[in-house]
Formats: structure tokens, sequence, C-alpha cells
């Protein structure tokens, strides 16, 4: 049991999205420096201007000053608060920033024209952004896990949502906040612990409790109706300053997905039929959006088709193609269009499969297909023809989806927005195979459908690149 003999938090709270303002801001300082750096090395080793201004004019192009955006572009993945305290992770993806900014750099060199690249430059300023930027999210590290940066958090209510807060913040590392315990109105429960944390009092007792813990935060995670007295008592401490948080906005802010099973009505009506409506501004910036990449995709899949072709043919011979129906929004049936990357006669009995990790059906070339993510590229027809989105929840079986609307509470509300060819699910969780599996991937899509906006749809556009880059797919 964790003690709660922890110093006073600071006077203020950094909520996760000014963190990530705090993290943008290093960053840019940090590969502004780097720029900088590049342009000093490189112009010292020019044989006739040197560094100064005159060789600023001269030699160094606009698209030089974009290093920064592009580096930060590339640190995409790191911009989530959890795994920005994550040192493991965030060394991670400072190294894959750089290979991706190798690769980058390769693909225009090779179109580029001969002496054109200024690679002193630019190898210069990817090492400087490396080193800086990892100092710097040390420093970031070792701020934001420090005792004093975490909020005292109280949570009410031990039962099944208590539960379910208490088993995500245990296997967070490092730990978001500094969990003092829970109060619950049953007697039965007092002095008894909840996963590792005392159940302290009643609910009666909540502004002792506060005041002796140095509580800076309450999270309400009450299962059923809330007694008058507790709802009396929570004013009165929100009336003190006390910041008072319903549990699915905690279970949002740390996981960036929705606890299905501890949703009531009215959040639902608020979420869903209130928070989920967007202007006709993102649907028209959505879809061309949409248009300009899609494009792009078909572009890239004319170019690849003739090598995928030859290398499926002699993997496992015809067909190239292979589609599926699929549904859309509101149920609405579609032909889903990819790269064949199974054998044939993969369901033989008729019976619809769900893909597994490690499937035998897979083959040779179809694994490589799937984690360079070639096998999606035919999927942009789909999109340029209204189909399909590039970022929304993936697209399913009308068989799974009745199957899985069985099990699992509100899967159909997945079906409010347009499929993605990418999405939230995918890039924070990836393929499942499981039912379990499943309800996490649809926390994520409600979270994306309450949340949507196009610079979301940008920045999960962005982490999928960066995956790609990574060979993440499956």
């Amino acid at each position: 049991m964790q003690s709660s003999t922890r110093p006073r938090p600071i006077g203020w709270r950094v909520r996760s999205r000014d963190q990530r303002i705090i993290l943008l801001i290093g960053d840019a300082f940090v590969s502004t420096i780097a720029l900088f750096g590049g342009l000093y090395f490189w112009g010292q080793k020019d044989a006739w201007l040197k560094f100064s201004m005159h060789f600023i004019q001269q030699r160094v192009e606009f698209w030089f000053y974009l290093l920064p955006v592009i580096w930060m572009v590339f640190l995409v993945e790191l911009y989530n608060p959890h795994r920005a305290r994550n040192l493991r992770q965030t060394v991670a993806g400072i190294a894959l920033a750089a290979l991706a900014g190798l690769v980058l750099y390769a693909l225009v060199y090779l179109i580029s024209q001969k002496g054109s690249l200024p690679r002193l430059g630019i190898g210069i300023f990817l090492a400087f952004a490396s080193v800086l930027t990892l100092v710097w999210r040390l420093i970031y590290i070792r701020i934001f896990t420090n005792q004093a940066f975490l909020h005292r958090v109280l949570i009410i209510g031990a039962g099944s949502a208590g539960d379910t807060l208490v088993k995500v913040y245990n296997k967070m590392n490092p730990k978001p906040f500094f969990l003092v315990g829970f109060m619950d109105d049953d007697p039965a429960k007092v002095g008894n612990e909840l996963g590792g944390f005392p159940i302290l009092a009643g609910n009666d007792r909540l502004l002792e409790i506060i005041e002796e813990r140095a509580v800076s935060e309450i999270v309400i995670a009450i299962t059923g109706e809330m007694k008058g007295s507790t709802f009396q008592v929570l004013l009165d401490a929100q009336q003190s300053g006390m910041e008072i948080i319903p549990m699915p906005s905690l279970y949002e802010e740390l996981l960036n997905r929705v606890p299905i099973h501890h949703l009531e009505s009215e959040w639902l009506i608020r979420s869903f039929v209130n928070d989920a409506r967007v202007g006709g501004f993102y649907e028209l910036a959505k879809r061309l959006l949409d248009i300009l990449v899609a494009l792009a995709g078909l572009a890239i899949c004319i170019v690849l088709t003739p090598f995928t072709s030859i290398l499926i043919l002699l993997d496992s011979g015809f067909p190239i193609l292979y589609n599926q129906i699929r549904s859309g929004k509101s149920g609405k049936l579609y032909n889903i269009y990819k790269f064949r990357t199974m054998c044939r006669d993969a369901e033989k009995d008729g019976k619809v499969q769900v893909t597994h990790e490690h499937d035998d059906r897979i083959t040779r070339v179809g694994g490589i297909l799937r984690r360079t993510h070639i096998d999606e590229l035919p999927q942009f027809w789909n999109v340029l023809r209204g189909d399909m989105s590039i970022v929304g929840p993936r697209a399913e079986r009308p068989e799974l989806i009745i199957e899985y609307q069985k099990h699992i509470p509100l899967y159909r509300a997945r079906l409010l927005v347009k499929p993605g060819i990418t999405g939230w699910a995918q890039v924070n969780f990836g393929y499942s195979a499981t039912i379990a599996q499943t309800v996490v991937k649809l926390e994520y899509d409600l979270y994306y459908i309450k949340h949507r906006n196009i610079v979301m749809d940008i920045l999960i556009i962005l982490r999928t690149m960066t995956q790609v880059v990574g060979f993440q797919g499956r």
C-alpha cells in the first residue's frame, strides 16, 4: 500500500493539454538551435563565403528553415504526455525520428540534382536535433515525474468504476498522479483496500480527508445513484477550490479512449448527440483532405503495383487484388479493395475469420505488404469514391458487426462516421483478434468520434506515416 505522507503539491496544476504545449515549445526551441548549428558548421566548411549573412543569402534556400517543423512532425508520437514521461519510449521515439529524417533525406537525395543538397548542414542538424531533443526530454521527464508536480487524487466510489480506474493506474509507468486512496459510503468497504490503496472513510468525511491528505483533485467514480448528502459535500469541496473530475473524463485523459462499460445515458446523449456533432467547415475540410491524400496515395499505388503484382504472382499466384463487402457510414455496404496478402481460399468453409497475429493464412509476401501497409494502397480508390475516409474507424465486415454488437455495448456507434484507412484506434492499438481487444479498439473509436477535428485527423495521418517508416503494420 502506498504511503500518503507525500509533500504537498505545487499550487498550480499542469493538465495534459498544457504539457503538450510545453513539449511543443521545448522541441521548437531546441530544434531551432539545431538549425543554427547546422547553418554554422555548413557555413564554416564553405570554401568561398564562410558563415556570414552573405552565405545565408546566397547558399541557404527557404526549405532549409523548415527543418525544425519537419523534425517536430517526426516526433509526433511523443506528444502524448504519458508517453513523453516514459524514458524508454522517449529514446525510441527520438531514434525513430532520426531514422525517418535519414530515410526522407535519402529519398530526396535520389531525385535531386547532384550537389543541390547541403549534406553537411542536414547531417549536423539531425545530430544536434537528436542530442538536444534527448537532453530537453530528459529534463522534462525529471520535472514532470517529480513528486511536487504530481496531483494528489482522491477517488469517490470503490465500486466497479473505481476498480477500473485503479487497474489502469497500476499499469501505468510512470504514474500520472499520486493516488491518495478511495472513499465510499458502504461501511463494509471502509478500512479495506482496492488495488492496493486504502478505502479511507465514508463520503461524509470528505472535507476532513481533503485537508488531512492534501488532496488536489477529486474523481467521481460512483456506480449507481448518488446520495444527496454526497452531492452536497462535493459542492462544498468544489466551492472551496477543489477540482472535481468525472471518472469517464479522467479515463479519457489517461488512455485517450472512453470507458464503454461505465457510461451513463446522460453522458452518451451529451457526447454523441451534442459533442460529437461537427460543423460544415470540418466536413468540407475533411473531404478536401481525403481527396488530396487519396490522389497522392493512388499515385504511389500506380508506381508500386507492377512490383507488388510480380511479387504476389511469384509467391502465391493469382489473384493480385481481392475485394470484400464492408459496412460504411450508417451501415451502408460497399466493396473494399486490397492487395491480396493471404493464401487463396483463406475462408474455404465460407465462415468469416478474424485475422490473428502470426496467422498462417498470410503469405510470405503478404507479411511484408502488411508490415509496410502497401496492401492498403488500393483503398485510396474507395476514399476517392467517398465510401471511406482517410481517417476513421477501421472498415469492418457486416457479419462481424452483427456478432460484435451482441457482446459489446455501443458497437454500432462506430458507424456514425465513415470508416477510414487509418484511425485513432489503429495508431494507438493496431489490430484486434478477440472480444476484449475489440472492446479496447471501440473505446478508441468512440473517443475519435467524440473529439474529431481536422487537426486530430492530420495528427493521425502523421502518426501513421511514422509507423509505416518503422514497419509497424501487421
